[in-house]
Formats: C-alpha cells, structure tokens, sequence
C-alpha cells in the first residue's frame, strides 16, 4: 500500500464540491491516500502530466477494475499497441477532418430543431431540454445507434458513469449500470444491418474489428461522450451567465466560445480523473506506491493547480488553456476530443446565444460529481 499520507473525506460533501479537500491534498505533500475510495489522489498537474505517460508504471490495465467489470474491457482499459490499435480504427469517424466535413453539419441541424421546439416555451432547464438533448442526438449519429433515443443516449450514459465511479460499494448503481450496457448492447445488434456511413460503428467493424470489442468501444463513447459535452454546455451557458464581463468579450470579438469552453473545462473538470493500477514498487515524489495499488489522477485538482494558473478558482477566458488537463494527456488523450469542441464550442453555444441574446439565469445552481461533475440543472429564460 502507498505510504502517501491519509485524508478521509465524506462522500456526501465530496460529492456536492470536491475542492477543498482537492486543495488540501495538493498543497500538502500533492498526494493522498483516501480510505473512502481505496486509493491514492495524485492532484499537481505537472506530476500528473508526466506520470499519466508512464503507462508501464501506471497501467491502464485493470481487469478487476469498476470500468472492465460493468462495461467489458474499451479502448480506456488498454495500453501500448492495443489501445493504439483501437485509436486507429476509431479514428476515421472522430476525426478533426470527418468532424469539419460531415459531422457539423448534422450537430447544426440537430441544434436547430432543438431551439426551433424550445423558443415558444420562454424558458427551460438547459441540462434537461437543450445540453442533453444536443450531446445525445449528436452521439447517435456519431455512434450510429439510431434504435437510442437521445433520451436513452443520456440515461445509459448517466447509468454507466456512476457505476464506474462507485467506489462506494452501492449495488443500486452497479444494477444501473449493467442495465444500460444491455440496452446499448441490444442497439448495436439492432444496427448491424444497416452501417451509418462514418459511424463509429462502422469504422470499427470495417476495421476488422469484432463486434463484441466495437461495443465496448461504443459504450465507452457514450459513458463519457454524453456527460462532457453535457455538461460542458449547461455550465458553460452558467458561467458566462455568471459572469456578464466575460460574456461581453465574446459579443465584442475580444474572445471565443472556444476560449469559454476550455476555460470552463479547466475550471470544473467535467471528467474530474482518471484511475491506474500500480505495476510495481516504485517511489514518485517521495510517494511509495506498491503493485497493485490504484491510484487516481485528479485532473480536477491539477487544472486549479496555483503552480500553474494564477488565480486558479478564477473563471476567466483570457488565461491560457493550454496546459490543462481537462482532456488528459499523453497516449490517452481523449480521441473524441475535436467531435466534443465542435459540438460544443462551434455550435451548441454560439447558436444557443444567437437565437436568445437575450438568454438570462432563472434560480440558484447547483453542481454534482467528483469524477464526474457537471450542473444538476440550469434554468433559463428569455
């Protein structure tokens, strides 16, 4: 076991914010061995960046682990050339060249038949009515699972994030979870007749892929696919709502609704860490960790790293971005990363502005997650 000092949280409130205990980890020795979650939190963001990359010592790997045992073994569970491999095949359909020239267009449509149904009703909740709905259709045709509402896109989405985050033990969201990786199962057999061109679906089964490991990778996309960009819209409608200054360097050209989504991304970690298995004994920054410990890299906590970003508990889209973490680093850099940025911040925040200027909060905010965290709900008017 890691020799790395003890922090005991409370679930509860680690849940409802996990950043004061974050910050009390990283600013003591950087890292933390948390009985609750049987595992050691890294949290400064240059540790991070430089251990992530050593997949030897850090593996990906976790054959008993939350993500393997509900989901089957993705891409994310892999290391070397196996996960190389599957970047390859999935590459076709989340590239930045196959997002520019076949996906956006279809995000665009889908968007605005969305905002066509919500602009008679004045006002919304933006998670429930806009965000999710947005990120699910987007992942059905990005997917290729067109048997998934954009409903049901969310609810498996939701199910399997919170039983891959369940370190608690609770068996309700483990029943969840399997659940939702039936129904995503069955979508796929539903699917195989008829290939959507550039569906992740197809590149992969195109790639010889098999169909059992094509799934995997499929509920894999969905698992983290949905919530991202999810939450990554709501919160970032949230923040600029919160913070009219900044809205207006937009309006003015002085910045971009990319600029906002990255700062927003940096600033709330919507995926909050990642989990590794420790291969063998070996000493990091006067941390000892042991085979066969877990250990979690906290991107929450290296993106408000003060070693990195001044005035880091500050949302402000003039800062630099660049060395956030909020899409990880190294081999398993998120590969849907430029699907996410387009849908986000090309066309789900621009459009959503555009159609309402005059777009306003309605009621308090609150947000949820550690390893995932997003708002529970916005509610707008305009």
């Amino acid at each position: 076991m890691s020799n790395a000092p003890h922090h005991d949280i409370d679930i509860a409130s680690f849940t409802a914010d996990p950043y004061p205990d974050l910050t009390a980890i990283r600013e003591g020795l950087g890292a933390a061995f948390v009985p609750q979650l049987r595992a050691t939190l890294f949290c400064r963001r240059d540790t991070i960046h430089r251990e992530e990359k050593r997949v030897d010592l850090f593996s990906s790997r976790q054959p008993q682990g939350l993500m393997v045992r509900l989901m089957g073994e993705n891409m994310l569970r892999k290391d070397g050339d196996d996960h190389a491999a599957d970047r390859k095949a999935t590459f076709p359909s989340y590239s930045p060249r196959t997002v520019r020239d076949h996906w956006s267009e279809r995000f665009r449509a889908r968007t605005a038949e969305a905002l066509d149904d919500l602009a008679p009703q004045g006002g919304c909740d933006l998670v429930r009515d806009y965000a999710m709905r947005v990120s699910g259709e987007a992942l059905r045709d990005v997917t290729g699972l067109y048997d998934l509402s954009w409903q049901e896109i969310d609810q498996t989405s939701q199910a399997m994030i919170d039983g891959v985050a369940n370190y608690h033990g609770d068996p309700r969201l483990e029943e969840g979870a399997l659940a939702a990786v039936a129904r995503i199962n069955a979508a796929v057999d539903k699917q195989m007749d008829d290939l959507p061109e550039y569906s992740l679906l197809k590149v992969q089964l195109a790639s010889g892929m098999s169909r059992d490991a094509a799934a995997a990778n499929i509920r894999l996309a969905i698992s983290g696919g949905q919530n991202e960009p999810r939450d990554a819209i709501a919160g970032t409608v949230w923040a600029l709502l919160t913070h009219p200054a900044q809205l207006a360097l937009i309006r003015e050209g002085k910045a971009s609704w990319k600029d906002a989504f990255e700062e927003f991304n940096r600033w709330q970690s919507p995926v909050g860490m990642v989990p590794r298995e420790v291969t063998r004994d070996e000493e990091v920054e006067g941390i000892a960790v042991q085979a066969g410990d877990r250990v979690f890299f906290m991107y929450s906590a290296a993106n408000r790293d003060p070693r990195v970003f001044d005035s880091p508990d500050d949302f402000d889209i003039t800062r630099n971005t660049a060395p956030s973490l909020a899409f990880g680093a190294g081999p398993h850099f998120c590969a849907g990363a430029a699907v996410s940025r387009e849908l986000v911040a090309e066309v789900a925040l621009p459009m959503l502005f555009e159609r309402f200027p005059d777009l306003r909060l309605d009621g308090d905010v609150r947000f949820h997650g550690w390893a995932f965290r997003g708002p529970v709900s916005v509610r707008v008017r305009w």
